[in-house]
């Protein structure tokens, strides 16, 4: 069986296969996927920023309220804008101090009441 034969047991009329991924286009040189490249480089620092400014608020919140939640979450967003190249290194590394001082706190309070739930009434 060759190719086209199965082209057209399915129905394609050009002898190629309906089902197989298009070919890919040749580039004409380094520089023609240079763009794409760019696009991509541009995304993941303007995701990688968005996560350090994430980890920074969620770290900041956690101080007064869900500290056992917000603060790992701060954590692990700070730890992953770093290893993303972040161009906004203080605001991650800011994230990550304040989700440990989140951890910190929940652990001073809990030691104090007894209990993982704590108050502002005492």
């Amino acid at each position: 069986m060759t190719l086209t034969t199965l082209g057209r047991r399915s129905g394609a009329t050009d002898g190629t296969d309906p089902g197989a991924a298009a070919p890919a286009a040749t580039s004409a040189g380094p520089t023609a996927d240079a763009p794409a490249r760019s696009t991509r480089s541009a995304r993941s620092t303007r995701d990688a920023d968005a996560l350090a400014v994430a980890s920074f608020v969620l770290g900041l919140v956690g101080l007064l309220v869900m500290n056992i939640l917000l603060g790992p979450a701060a954590i692990v967003m700070a730890v992953i804008a770093l290893a993303r190249s972040t161009a906004r290194r203080g605001r991650a590394l800011l994230g990550l101090a304040l989700g440990v001082a989140d951890l910190v706190v929940l652990a001073f309070l809990v030691t104090g009441n007894g209990a993982v739930g704590w108050s502002f009434s005492g």
